[in-house]
């Protein structure tokens, strides 16, 4: 049920350690206007729509299927929010959810922990977020993680996102810290519109008053392009944050950078939290922060994982060494369309899908026909709750 994408030997020690461990799951919110371009994210059918993406999938993380949503889960091109994935499997082997609000354009509707930031600005501006606000997100992010991993006993901390428009805000800040990703990321498209997210990400950096890595687009299906390493335009991290990046960012890497030192972490996604964990590693080198790298994990789908419109496995190589690990859940025998199209590279990943299905084979033992009956049962009542 787990396949170890890179780093064999430390990703087997990494599952080995944690096997049987409950884990505590923290997921960040956050929004970039970077979502409201059109086109940019299937994470939501329209960019009124993905505004409020991340407020209905924290309202149904903490709530489950309702008959009367205060924010109902946005339409979507095609597919269904992973967040059932999540919830699914949170609620049947109770594991603790922490909410935090890392800067949304309106509280959500559940109980979040507020970080008082801000929605991040687009990219293309290059002034995404005021360096005051990543400063202070930096240390609410330390503080939090230091919080939670003293609760996860001989635990680990799963650390997740949702932020529509991320895999762009993640290349930009990819390519902020010197690593050119183009034709590597991920998106929520079946395939991925690399172009467009390389031209909002050159027109921020330019804005920004630096000069990129070269980049060139991914043209075809299946393309790939080496990653290099470069010097970064901004030799302070939280610089190229302020400049392209987005709240969660930044929230998520001082958590993982805290908790590594007293748990195993596992780092909730593909392409947005591989740019968390360079993050990490930029601003634990820039201020000699202490930190553990060797508890980190990162986990997510096979849809991500083995997408053929993007490359995660070498992107895992080029940010790391860091074991990628990713669920093999399969919804190809669904009853229900919604799911069976993942297995045509809709939706993917998100709200921490991968790393729980991860945490439910760990914890539990949970077998691919546990979990999908589980996901299931929480998708028909949605279903009869939407009527």
């Amino acid at each position: 049920m787990i396949r170890i994408y890179t780093q064999p030997q430390p990703g087997q020690q990494w599952l080995d350690r944690y096997r049987g461990q409950r884990p505590i799951f923290a997921c960040i919110l956050g929004f970039t206007d970077t979502a409201l371009i059109p086109g940019i994210s299937a994470a939501g059918a329209t960019p009124a729509d993905r505004k409020y993406t991340a407020i209905a999938d924290a309202e149904f993380l903490d709530n489950g299927p309702q008959p009367d949503p205060r924010y109902p889960l946005p339409p979507l091109h095609a597919g269904a929010s992973p967040v059932l994935i999540s919830r699914a499997i949170v609620a049947a082997q109770n594991i603790p959810v922490y909410l935090f609000n890392a800067g949304l354009p309106q509280p959500p509707s559940v109980p979040a922990i507020d970080l008082e930031g801000t929605p991040a600005r687009c990219v293309t501006t290059g002034h995404a977020l005021d360096i005051e606000i990543v400063k202070h997100l930096l240390d609410r992010g330390l503080d939090w993680g230091h919080k939670i991993a003293t609760q996860c006993d001989r635990g680990y901390l799963i650390i997740g996102e949702c932020v529509v428009g991320g895999t762009t805000t993640a290349l930009a800040l990819l390519t902020a810290l010197g690593i050119s990703a183009t034709g590597m990321v991920n998106s929520s498209h079946p395939q991925c519109n690399h172009q467009q997210k390389l031209a909002v990400v050159k027109a921020g950096l330019q804005r920004a008053g630096c000069s990129p890595p070269s980049l060139s687009p991914a043209l075809s299906k299946g393309s790939r392009f080496s990653p290099t390493l470069s010097p970064p335009p901004f030799p302070d991290p939280l610089h190229a944050i302020a400049a392209v990046g987005d709240p969660m960012q930044v929230v998520a890497a001082g958590m993982a950078i805290a908790a590594s030192g007293t748990c195993g972490v596992l780092l909730a996604g593909g392409t947005q939290m591989l740019a968390v964990y360079a993050l990490a590693a930029a601003i634990a080198r820039h201020y000699s922060l202490p930190w553990c790298p060797d508890r980190i994990a990162v986990g997510t789908t096979r849809w991500v994982a083995e997408d053929p419109t993007g490359d995660t496995v070498g992107l895992a190589n080029v940010v790391g060494p860091v074991p990628l690990l990713a669920t093999q859940l399969s919804f190809a025998a669904s009853r229900y369309p919604q799911l069976r199209i993942y297995e045509e590279g809709f939706v993917k990943e998100g709200v921490g899908a991968g790393a729980c299905a991860i945490a439910a084979h760990l914890y539990q033992g949970w077998t691919q026909t546990q979990l999908l009956a589980a996901i299931e049962a929480t998708a028909l009542r949605y279903q009869l709750a939407s009527r």
